[in-house]
């Protein structure tokens, strides 16, 4: 057996923070991968109904996204609201710091010829995709932090509400209320702020705007709907075998809350 730390009270208080580490990593990491992947490239998902095809592209950024609301519910369920919304903050400084050293690393010499309508070098110059990446993550990063910080803080906040509500029973009301509607605010923002503020959308200026909004938004919330859906089983199993060996049991925080 692994001798503890100084730190760690017993092997119970050590087991439970290594749980939190790892859903803290998991979201952290797929926050920074997801906002790093970004815009980058769509992959097209769209199938057919009754003859009548429906259009579902969707940005690889999205994929991990669903993942980190997981992580929160686990962390809302098992810790507590505070250590939750503490993980989302630093969610938030750890995308800035990342930001920082996207701005740094094309800022520092050599430069670059870019082209000043793209912003980019020539495609084939051995640091074109770094000025790509570059270029979309510092362009989509506001709009996905604003989005990120609005949807994880109403996430954690809409499970503890339903939490209050249904005086802890429900598991699956508070795992998906909470997630669903913080996934619309999320997808909304992103989609729009993303478009009106970074541009850097791949929207045909001869068609309107909104309906190609609408397009993007639908595709993603659908997705993220889709994945929310199906992680309620999981969901509902992870807390009953972490319940018993963290020994932490979810339903005391509700019954000491005033």
């Amino acid at each position: 057996m692994t001798p503890l730390h100084p730190i760690e009270a017993s092997p119970l208080h050590a087991r439970r923070e290594r749980v939190f580490l790892l859903l803290a990593g998991l979201f952290l990491g797929s926050m920074t991968m997801l906002n790093i992947l970004g815009v980058s490239r769509f992959i097209d998902l769209s199938f057919e109904i009754f003859g009548v095809t429906i259009p579902m592209p969707l940005a690889i950024g999205v994929l991990p996204y669903p993942i980190t609301f997981l992580c929160t519910d686990f962390m809302s369920e098992l810790y507590g609201r505070e250590r939750a919304t503490h993980v989302v903050w630093v969610g938030l400084l750890l995308n800035l710091w990342v930001l920082v050293f996207m701005w740094l690393g094309g800022a520092l010499p050599p430069a670059a010829p870019l082209d000043p309508a793209t912003g980019l070098p020539p495609t084939d110059a051995y640091d074109f995709a770094f000025y790509r990446i570059r270029l979309l993550t510092m362009g989509a990063v506001a709009a996905s932090m604003i989005a990120y910080l609005c949807a994880q803080l109403c996430d954690v906040y809409l499970f503890h509400f339903w939490k209050r509500l249904t005086g802890g029973r429900h598991l699956w009301l508070r795992n998906n209320g909470s997630t669903l509607v913080s996934q619309f605010v999320d997808t909304f923002a992103v989609i729009s702020i993303t478009h009106f503020w970074a541009r850097a959308l791949p929207i045909d200026p001869d068609l309107a705007v909104w309906p190609q909004l609408w397009i993007f938004i639908g595709s993603g919330y659908v997705f993220k709907v889709a994945v929310a859906l199906l992680d309620t089983l999981p969901f509902y199993l992870g807390v009953r075998w972490l319940s018993r060996y963290l020994e932490i049991d979810p339903q005391a925080e509700h019954a000491q809350a005033p």
